[in-house]
């Protein structure tokens, strides 16, 4: 079997109920509760991983049914591990809590949740400090996603897309009636009903046709769970990979340009494409752009990808303008340089890998592999810290 363009990334399903009936019928949220358990099952099996909330479970008042998803969410996910493939890279999921959240589980679920916790190979619990703050939890949420999958909701799911879209991820709402039309993931989805506003929801890769698959998942009442979920999954495959920005040489006439340009064809490319999932993107004045200049053009890429790849051979200042964007953004950053080269005491501080330009590609591949996990999650040159926790 191929293997899926979700194998290994974070999806992040979120959203809420209103509790209002003439809203959300308890038929429509049934239904809503039986998609996002079928979707978490196939998701579960296509080798994605996922980010939960840990927190109280709300219910109706109108008729005592949860208002969110989460524990469901954590009870498919126990329930279909023996779907998981093999190799799955990081936990199953990125559990998200703050400091009263142990106290606040459901009694039905403390079983549950203590088989999953005592197992890293499936979870890892990220705490948001003692915030116990919506915001604060969502900003913890956004970070480790790759997706957001919205439904329902108010005012945080809101919030949480905008955090989604600033960080280049895409947000794909539903179109169910769990909430009124003028807010929520109802709101997200009409937003991109208007054409020219679906890609800022989500890109499909290839320069497919975003809007065309948004009209896929508009969900008539007619169509049966098994349909939706495939819909979904299918656009969920079709969207663009997170991006891998490059910040490096590109003058052609420069002595280093064809060291570069190899060391970027043999070894960079396979490995960030081939392997991990990324796609790789360089502006050099050869694409079709999204924006009027070509330093917007740049900049807004560079503000909006997953992982910075910084080759400072040649010493350009652009590069090193571009570095420090991606340091101060506190965007994932790998910084690169071929061997032998001098660089300023700002920059040989910052671990770097020192590229061969001889040697086998496979060699050279892993010397890239190795230095990518060594410093995939190395912490921000400044941490955010509160001045009250």
């Amino acid at each position: 079997m191929v293997r899926s363009p979700l194998f290994g990334r974070r999806i992040h399903i979120a959203g809420s109920v209103v509790d209002d009936v003439a809203v959300a019928n308890s038929e429509s949220v049934e239904q809503a509760r039986a998609l996002v358990a079928e979707l978490v099952r196939v998701l579960v099996r296509r080798g994605a991983n996922f980010v939960v909330p840990v927190d109280a479970e709300p219910s109706r008042k109108v008729d005592g049914l949860p208002i969110c998803f989460d524990w469901l969410i954590w009870r498919t996910l126990k329930d279909s591990l023996a779907l998981r493939p093999a190799n799955v890279p990081g936990p199953l999921a990125v559990a998200v809590q703050h400091h009263k959240s142990e106290d606040q589980i459901p009694a039905d679920y403390v079983d549950l949740w203590d088989e999953l916790r005592g197992n890293p190979d499936l979870v890892k619990i990220e705490n948001a400090a003692h915030w116990n703050m919506a915001s604060k939890r969502m900003e913890a949420q956004a970070r480790f996603g790759d997706i957001l999958v919205a439904l329902g909701g108010t005012e945080g799911v809101l919030f949480l897309a905008n955090l989604y879209h600033d960080a280049g991820k895409p947000v794909v709402p539903l179109n169910l009636a769990l909430c009124p039309e003028t807010t929520g993931a109802r709101r997200l989805y009409n937003f991109g009903l208007t054409s020219h506003q679906t890609r800022r929801l989500f890109h499909i890769a290839d320069d497919g046709d975003a809007h065309s698959w948004l009209n896929r998942i508009r969900f008539p009442v007619r169509q049966s769970t098994a349909d939706r979920v495939t819909d979904l999954v299918d656009l969920l495959e079709a969207l663009e990979p997170p991006r891998a920005f490059a910040v490096r040489l590109l003058n052609p006439d420069h002595e280093d340009y064809a060291a570069v340009q190899d060391f970027f064809d043999v070894v960079v490319l396979p490995v960030i494409e081939g392997e991990l999932g990324y796609r790789l993107v360089v502006v050099d004045g050869r694409q079709a752009y999204e924006r009027a200049r070509i330093d917007d053009e740049i900049f807004t890429k560079l503000h909006r990808s997953s992982v910075v790849l910084a080759d400072i051979t040649g010493a350009r200042p652009n590069c090193f303008l571009e570095l420090g964007y991606a340091l101060g953004r506190a965007l994932p950053t790998m910084v690169s340089v071929k061997q032998g080269a001098s660089l300023p005491f700002d920059i040989t501080t910052l671990s770097g890998l020192h590229w061969a330009t001889e040697g086998k590609a496979e060699e050279r591949r892993q010397a890239f592999r190795e230095h990518w996990k060594a410093i995939r999650n190395r912490p921000p040159l400044v941490p955010t810290e509160p001045l009250i926790a």
